[in-house]
């Protein structure tokens, strides 16, 4: 018998599986035995041990999910279009209420309107009811309906819009609570990072897609965008018409982005995001004064090099706005500005960054390269804004 026990199969599969087969060889060969089992150290012997295996079975896009996904919001805009459709038929004849009437040739010289429906996504970034989303979603429209993650649906208002960032701000009718997204730090972020789109693209509520930072500190001007003022988060997560306006997070559910646009045509795929330390600086603006406030000095730049021993890179200014303050203080096209405020600059992102963080009617000090020689300007920045208008 125990020769026979000794040719009984061994099945390892697993631990608990061996032993419990082993047993089964023992009790029919009428043999006592003892076994206990190892595979129910695996088994969850209550709920609460359930509930903890379900949870490390989630995706860490699921837990950012649950993190961050209750302030993102559906935007259903309304806009009234009139359509002056005359026809063929000469004007006397048509305006002719008789005929109108005698007839039943309705007047269609009257004005005829319809309804354009639109829909965007955005996130609730403040417990105040604020909502950020993109400009070129709410602009030019007569009614705003926010759609909530609890299927609550409330009426906004615009509380102010930017051209050149793209970004808008809603506010909430109603009484809260609202609930608020955790905010991250795009300064932080990394090529390689996890990035997870939600929105609602082709009004596919509450969609979500995976992907990483493709790159960081695009500028429009790359894209062939000309009307903007913006560096952007680029990212493989698919970005669609509906996204526009909802949040990029990272990998622990925080806001690290503004959805933007994504990239038709050759290089489809590419997903752009307004880097969210931006759009928040935006959104307080938008709050607090109505509208932003973008310096500049009235420079074109590209990337320039250097050959000096100690400098190696600038930016190069190809064009003077007239009237503008860089001409106003001296500038010349070809000019190289090296450094600002002591800061070295590798590049035109460079220059843009220390206007905008110096601000408007604050002196900089600007050190160029000029035909090889070294030159001090000192100018102030004007908003962009008050420039045009003059």
């Amino acid at each position: 018998m125990l020769k026979q026990l000794k040719s009984q199969p061994i099945l390892k599969i697993f631990k608990g599986v061996y032993i419990y087969t082993f047993g089964i060889s023992l009790l029919m060969c009428g043999m006592p035995f003892s076994v206990q089992s190892s595979a129910s150290e695996n088994i969850p012997t209550n709920l609460q041990d359930i509930e903890t295996k379900a949870y490390t079975r989630k995706s860490f896009v699921a837990r950012a999910l649950e993190k961050t996904g209750p302030a993102v919001v559906t935007i259903e805009t309304e806009k009234r279009v009139i359509n002056n459709n005359k026809g063929n038929l000469p004007k006397s004849f048509l305006i002719d209420p008789y005929f109108e009437r005698f007839f039943g040739i309705p007047n269609i010289q009257s004005p005829r309107s319809t309804i354009e429906r639109r829909q965007g996504s955005g996130v609730i970034f403040s417990s105040k009811g604020l909502v950020i989303t993109n400009a070129h979603v709410v602009e030019e429209t007569d009614q705003l309906i926010v759609g909530l993650s609890n299927g609550k649906r409330v009426i906004g208002k615009v509380v102010g819009q930017d051209s050149l960032t793209d970004l808008a701000v809603i506010r909430l009718e109603g009484k809260g609570p609202w609930p608020k997204a955790f905010i991250g730090d795009s300064n932080k972020i990394i090529v390689g990072d996890w990035a997870i789109a939600v929105g609602n693209p082709y009004g596919l509520e509450k969609t979500v897609t995976l992907g990483i930072i493709s790159n960081l500190n695009r500028n429009v001007s790359q894209l062939g965008i000309s009307d903007k003022r913006l560096n952007l988060i680029q990212t493989d997560a698919a970005i669609n018409p509906g996204n526009s306006g909802g949040p990029l997070l990272n990998s622990d559910g925080e806001v690290i982005g503004i959805n933007t646009l994504v990239r038709s045509g050759p290089g489809a795929g590419l997903g752009f995001a307004i880097p969210i330390n931006k759009a928040i600086e935006i959104a307080n603006q938008l709050v607090e004064k109505g509208q932003a406030i973008h310096p500049m000095i009235g420079v074109h730049l590209s990337h320039a090099i250097v050959n000096t021993e100690k400098i190696k890179y600038g930016a190069t200014i190809e064009h003077i706005l007239p009237g503008g303050p860089a001409e106003k203080q001296g500038f010349n096209v070809k000019d190289i500005i090296i450094k600002i405020n002591e800061k070295d600059i590798r590049g035109p992102a460079d220059v843009v960054d220390s206007i905008n963080k110096n601000g408007v009617d604050k002196a900089m000090k600007f050190i160029i390269l000029r035909k090889n020689i070294r030159r001090f300007i000192t100018v102030k920045p004007v908003d962009i804004r008050s420039f045009r208008v003059q």
